[in-house]
C-alpha cells in the first residue's frame, strides 16, 4: 500500500481559467471558514462535519491547490473526500455515526420542550437526510 493516497483522478476536461483574485480570495476564505465548521462539527454533535469538508474541498479546489491535496492527503478527511470522489460514497461508519447523532439531536429536541412545529420539521429533515445516507452506496 503506498504511503500517501493518490492524487485525484484527472479528467480530460480542459484546464479550468484561473479566476480572479478577489474571487479567489473568496473561495479561499469559504474554503477555510468550512473548514473550521468542519473540525467543530468532529467535537460538537449534531453540527455536520461532512457537508463542510465537502465545501472545503469544492472552495479550495477552485482557490488554493495547497490546501486542497492537504485536505485529499489528510488522514481524516481525506477518504471521506476520496470516497465522495469515487461515486458519492459514504461509509458505514459515517453512516451509522450520522444516524445516532441525529436520532440523539431529536432526543434532545424532545427533551428541551422544543415548540412541535420546530421538533416535526427538524425530525422531517433527519429522516429524510437519514434515508437519502443510506441509500448512498458504500466504498
Amino acid at each position: 500500500m503506498p504511503a500517501h493516497p493518490p492524487e485525484p483522478p484527472e479528467d480530460d476536461a480542459p484546464p479550468l481559467r484561473p479566476l480572479p483574485w478577489p474571487l479567489r480570495w473568496l473561495l479561499h476564505a469559504f474554503a477555510v471558514c468550512c473548514l473550521a465548521l468542519g473540525i467543530i462539527g468532529v467535537i460538537v454533535p449534531g453540527l455536520p462535519t461532512t457537508v463542510f469538508i465537502l465545501m472545503a474541498a469544492w472552495a479550495a479546489a477552485r482557490s488554493s491547490p495547497r490546501l486542497y491535496r492537504w485536505l485529499w492527503n489528510h488522514r481524516l478527511f481525506g477518504p471521506l473526500l476520496r470516497n465522495w470522489a469515487q461515486g458519492g460514497r459514504v461509509s458505514r461508519r459515517a453512516k451509522w455515526s450520522a444516524t445516532l447523532l441525529m436520532a440523539l439531536s431529536g432526543i434532545a429536541l424532545v427533551a428541551t420542550g422544543a415548540r412541535p412545529w420546530v421538533i416535526g420539521v427538524a425530525t422531517t429533515s433527519m429522516v429524510c437526510v437519514a434515508a437519502w445516507l443510506w441509500r448512498r452506496p458504500e466504498p
